[in-house]
């Protein structure tokens, strides 16, 4: 028989083997119902309450009979867009920090660590100088290509040494893309006045403005990357316990690299493309999720995807009623209320370190 190596307390179960008993799955499933009614009270929030705040029974009515007035309009056009682009780019932003901390064993790392929120911001500025596009749906494409290229660039770094890809390298590798990709963005908004006042509006971080052909745009790219997160999830159980057990364990370690890396660039780079750079989400929602799940990824990934999804739709409804007239976006929000959240939160032992 093979001998295998012993599992640390806490440890995430050994190559993803289902080592804990019925009670415990049982919590974990509760756990999840939870957070789905959770999230289904924060869509109804969503959708009831903002400028103009909308009684129940109208929204019923609403969706069941629209008649053409302004609830429909406020209804159809705007907030149930807005609902489910929130919820999209929270679950991708999520689920993507699990696998961003995970890989880089850093329990402070954010999703766009690997560049890939500078190569979606490239590929926006690009659109606007190159190809005159001032329409997001134009330049949503380019944004997502150039995240998803400048993760891989970043990968290719990585994994050109005898080692391959390791937690440092992949660090040290997106901290030089992200420098590399800010440079280029800040030349071209200097050179050009157009591009400047695209990318300043873009880069603040809103789901308001945005058409609903944005959401069916980037949807597929985000269920794409949310399967990979469940895909990845029990090589990140063996990666835990260090490279050579994983390895010992029959895991192939650049190819689960490889993996969560592609998850990680098309989650954030769909979201990034969509909505802007989002920062706060995919650093507290992982940390949430492991709080009430554990370190075991095969739950800490849809925790972690519906944690983020209820917090952005959350900070979006407070940023629509905080101001008496107009809004504050959600990136603002996140911002602000992001930081002493999580400080209390590391505060109070709430925050497990990955």
């Amino acid at each position: 028989m093979t001998p295998t190596a012993p599992s640390a307390p806490g440890a995430p179960p050994l190559g993803g083997a289902p080592v804990f008993g019925a009670a415990a799955r049982s919590r974990r499933l509760a756990g999840l119902g939870a957070l789905l009614a959770l999230l289904v009270l924060c869509t109804a929030a969503s959708v009831l309450i903002g400028g103009r705040a909308l009684a129940p029974a109208e929204v019923w009515r609403v969706l069941l009979a629209p008649d053409g007035g302004e609830a429909d309009a406020i209804v159809w056009a705007l907030r149930l867009p807005r609902t489910g682009l929130g919820i999209a780019v929270g679950a991708a932003l999520g689920a993507a920090g699990v696998l961003m901390q995970s890989h880089t064993r850093n329990p402070i790392a954010d999703p766009s660590l690997l560049g890939v929120a500078h190569g979606a911001a490239l590929g926006v500025v690009l659109g606007v100088f190159l190809f005159g596009m001032t329409d997001l749906t134009s330049y949503v494409w380019l944004a997502i290509a150039g995240a998803v290229l400048a993760a891989a660039a970043v990968f290719a770094v990585a994994a050109g040494g005898s080692a391959g890809p390791t937690p440092v390298t992949l660090v040290l590798a997106g901290a030089a893309m992200s420098a590399l990709l800010a440079g280029v963005i800040s030349a071209i908004v200097l050179l050009d006045q157009a591009s400047l006042e695209v990318y300043r509006f873009w880069r603040i971080g809103a789901l308001g403005g945005r058409p609903v052909e944005v959401l069916w745009q980037v949807l597929p790219f985000i269920g794409a990357g949310l399967l990979l997160a469940v895909a990845n999830a029990p090589g990140l159980n063996a990666l835990a316990l260090g490279d050579d057990v994983a390895t010992a364990l029959g895991q192939r370690v650049r190819r689960v690299r490889a993996l969560g890396i592609a998850g990680i660039a098309l989650l954030t780079g769909a979201a990034v493309a969509a909505a802007g750079p989002i920062g706060f989400l995919g650093l507290a929602a992982p940390h949430l999720a492991r709080a009430l799940a554990g370190h075991d990824h095969r739950w800490t990934v849809p925790y972690a995807a519906l944690a983020g999804a209820c917090l952005i739709l959350v900070a979006d409804v407070i940023g629509r009623v905080v101001r008496g007239s107009g809004e504050v976006e959600v990136g603002i929000v996140l911002a602000v209320l992001g930081g002493p959240f999580f400080i209390a939160l590391i505060r109070r032992g709430r925050s497990i370190a990955g």
